[in-house]
């Protein structure tokens, strides 16, 4: 009888895990999210090889396989990932498309247009810059974008950001991943470039966001899977309360260097300053994916010239050579990553990558 009992409990367990969704991410800092979100149900799948520029990407077989096979994809949207749009609407043509940059509650902050954002005197408050930006977008997708997100796949909202899809994803330190070959092979030969005139998609980097969006997670999973509805529910609220402590904790350890100037590899972190107060004073790059010109170079160089900026910053995808070429080393070089690049995967990914953000703001500011 024992026996029995044993097999039936180990029969139920494994049941469960078989009848989780499918559910397929794009970069780490979702994986986790959606981690958390799915905790003593299933577990998600990463898309993306981890610590890959998201901006252009050739997916391996098996990769395209996983989009296949999925019942869920939560990514950010196709302004962060445009080679994943056409994926996304082909290969996974019979699942739920949740982008969480577009959906309701998304904080959604718009571009920076120039690689010197200037120092404190010259910044309005990002909050009432954008204000009116956010509550145009949110009240165009509030009332219908939740139920697109749960119908076939919420796919006919693309057709509104075509303005993304002029990217121009050039090569950038290829070699240095080996995931940018074969590109023709799954049909993403489109590497399409940052305009920076839409909207910024790194919101994951605002936890305000992430608070958000495992709320909007565990509404998709439960509407695929209702018989683990409670779970969701609960696993979403537990890591809510967990993100907002989080938040506070960054903003406290930052507190003293909101009038800081420093100088990052490309304009990823606008959501970060805009959550603690941090502002940076320029970009080395707009774009990972589009290498900047001389003359944007040459503004950063008087940027960091004109107020003494001690601290710039790399990050670990690409070589440092051009924050060498222009501080010549008399700076503070310190790394940001943004992707989780080098953290193990799973749930605790996002917390260690936005603690590790704080760090490194902290060691080279102060």
């Amino acid at each position: 009888m024992k026996k029995i009992s044993a097999a039936a409990l180990l029969f139920s367990s494994t049941a469960a895990v078989a009848d989780a969704p499918n559910v397929v991410t794009d970069i780490a800092p979702v994986y986790a999210l959606v981690a958390q979100v799915m905790e003593g149900v299933g577990e998600p799948q990463l898309l993306m090889k981890q610590g890959a520029s998201p901006h252009g990407y050739s997916m391996r077989p098996s990769e395209a396989r996983a989009l296949q096979d999925a019942d869920l994809v939560v990514w950010i949207g196709e302004d962060l990932t445009p080679w994943l749009e056409n994926s996304v609407e082909t290969l996974a043509a019979d699942a739920v498309s949740l982008e969480l940059l577009h959906a309701p509650g998304t904080e959604v902050l718009a571009f920076r247009e120039t690689s010197v954002f200037g120092t404190d005197e010259d910044h309005h408050d990002d909050h009432d810059g954008h204000d009116d930006h956010d509550e145009e977008h949110h009240d165009d997708h509030e009332d219908d974008h939740h139920d697109e997100e749960h119908d076939d796949h919420g796919h006919d909202d693309h057709d509104e950001h075509d303005e993304h899809d002029e990217h121009d994803h050039d090569a950038h330190d290829e070699d240095k991943h080996d995931n940018h070959d074969d590109h023709d092979e799954h049909g993403h030969d489109d590497h399409h470039g940052h305009d920076h005139d839409g909207d910024d998609p790194h919101a994951w980097m605002d936890v305000d966001n992430a608070i958000t969006w495992v709320g909007v997670i565990a509404a998709s999973l439960s509407d695929l899977d209702p018989a683990n509805a409670a779970t969701y529910a609960a696993n979403a609220e537990k890591a809510a309360d967990a993100l907002d402590h989080l938040k506070h904790d960054l903003e406290h350890q930052l507190e003293d260097y909101k009038g800081a100037h420093f100088v990052v590899f490309h304009d990823a972190y606008q959501y970060f300053e805009h959550m603690t107060g941090l502002k940076a004073s320029g970009a080395l790059q707009l774009s990972d994916a589009t290498p900047p010109s001389a003359a944007q170079l040459a503004a950063v160089q008087a940027e960091i010239q004109e107020h003494n900026i001690t601290c710039v910053f790399s990050e670990p995808q690409f070589s440092d050579a051009l924050v060498r070429s222009v501080t010549n080393g008399n700076v503070n070089a310190s790394e940001l990553d943004p992707l989780g690049f080098g953290l193990d995967l799973g749930p605790n990914l996002y917390s260690d990558l936005m603690k590790n953000l704080a760090n490194s703001f902290e060691s080279c500011l102060k």
